[in-house]
């Protein structure tokens, strides 16, 4: 097949959809990949590193995407600010897309790949089951997410996070608050374990207890009512009068916390909120809040998505993109996740994919014309 790799062009995105040692993979299967002038620059491969490996490097965007069978890319489909067309638009009519799709907040991208009967396929709906592990995208940003909001904290926090003895007396660990045990908080524990932090993590799934615990954090409890976790692996939206007595068993640890880091998401959902205003002031002066669910909406209620606020002598951090400042680490696992998706799907060639595989239905939005997923087409039908 012919593949495709355009430059992202998404503000501050430094990551490319394609490492030049993944795509040697794909050559090797006898696939064609052509990538766009400068795209794995910002993630430190430049055009001769894909041209060894054997890429052909074209310098026009509309003739990436006039070439290709299937594009790869990162960030959802958007205008181009080179060609001034939608990269939707550009897209072939009759390819196959590969990539982020964000689709319940690009409903009219999504509505425009299916007019232009485009097989797409969204990172962010495959199955969490354990043979997509590979794939799984999600996870594997979370994982460079959780990592890099704790040296945020570690930057930002007026003191040291490790136990120190010396001479001049004892400074005592820093405490950490992790609020979620997903991938990004396991990875959030584990950093700051490694930093010398005195760890704490609160979920409300007592599976995760052990997972925890293994990485040498103290699990916050809380008697559990609810099924808080779909079947697909993701965490449910949350009732109120559940939402109250979380934010009750968090409120308690707060007045001792140095470092807070929420990584609470639900899929396709505004994040729930765990941390108000009045729970803030609870904090020690000089604190820090990371809240890795910004983009969504926060888990505090002051989160600025983007911004840094300071209230209450506390400072709140609300990245966004954060796997982008991890660029050479966060352009090698997610080619990898692509490629071995790409590979499952397309494993036959002249058949095309089987959509009676639960990796391939359930990762596809469109198709034929039509929006297959079924929560994808009741949001883009009432958008």
């Amino acid at each position: 097949m012919k593949i495709g790799i355009p430059k992202e062009t998404h503000p501050g995105e430094t990551r490319a959809a394609l490492s030049p040692s993944s795509l040697a993979a794909l050559v090797k299967n006898k696939h064609e990949v052509y990538i766009e002038t400068g795209a794995g620059v910002a993630s430190g491969f430049d055009d001769m590193d894909y041209e060894k490996a054997g890429a052909l490097v074209i310098p026009e965007p509309r003739e990436v995407y006039g070439a290709a069978d299937v594009i790869f890319k990162v960030q959802p489909p958007a205008l181009n600010p080179v060609t001034g067309n939608h990269e939707a638009e550009m897209l072939r009519e009759g390819s196959a897309y590969i990539g982020f799709l964000a689709p319940f907040a690009n409903t009219e991208a999504i509505r425009t790949l299916a007019r232009r009967r485009i097989t797409s396929f969204s990172m962010e709906f495959i199955p969490r089951i354990s043979r997509a592990q590979s794939m799984d995208a999600l996870s594997s940003m979370a994982t460079l997410a959780g990592y890099k909001a704790v040296l945020i904290a570690a930057n930002q926090l007026p003191r040291m996070f490790p136990l120190l003895t010396t001479a001049a007396g004892t400074v005592p660990p820093a405490s950490l608050l992790v609020l979620g045990a997903g991938v990004a908080g396991l990875q959030a524990i584990a950093a700051g374990k490694r930093l010398g932090a005195r760890v704490s993590a609160f979920d409300p799934r007592p599976a995760v207890k052990e997972q925890v615990e293994s990485v040498g954090a103290v699990f916050v409890s809380m008697e559990t009512l609810e099924d808080v976790q779909t079947a697909g692996g993701y965490a449910k939206e949350q009732s109120e009068d559940f939402l109250l007595r979380e934010r009750a068993v968090i409120a308690e640890r707060l007045p001792k916390c140095d470092v807070v880091i929420t990584t609470a998401q639900v899929f396709g959902k505004k994040a729930p909120l765990l941390i108000t205003e009045e729970m803030v002031k609870l904090m020690p002066t000089g604190s820090v809040i990371v809240d890795l669910a910004a983009e969504q909406g926060g888990n505090c209620e002051l989160t600025q998505a983007g911004g840094i606020v300071e209230r209450h002598g506390v400072c709140i951090h609300g990245p966004v993109n954060l796997p982008a400042t991890l660029p050479v680490n966060a352009t090698q696992m997610y080619s990898k996740n692509v490629v071995t998706f790409f590979s499952h799907v397309y494993k036959d060639t002249e058949k095309g994919p089987d959509f009676e595989d639960e990796i391939t239905r359930g990762s596809c939005v469109t198709r034929n014309g039509d929006i297959v997923n079924e929560l994808v087409r009741q949001a883009a039908g009432s958008a």
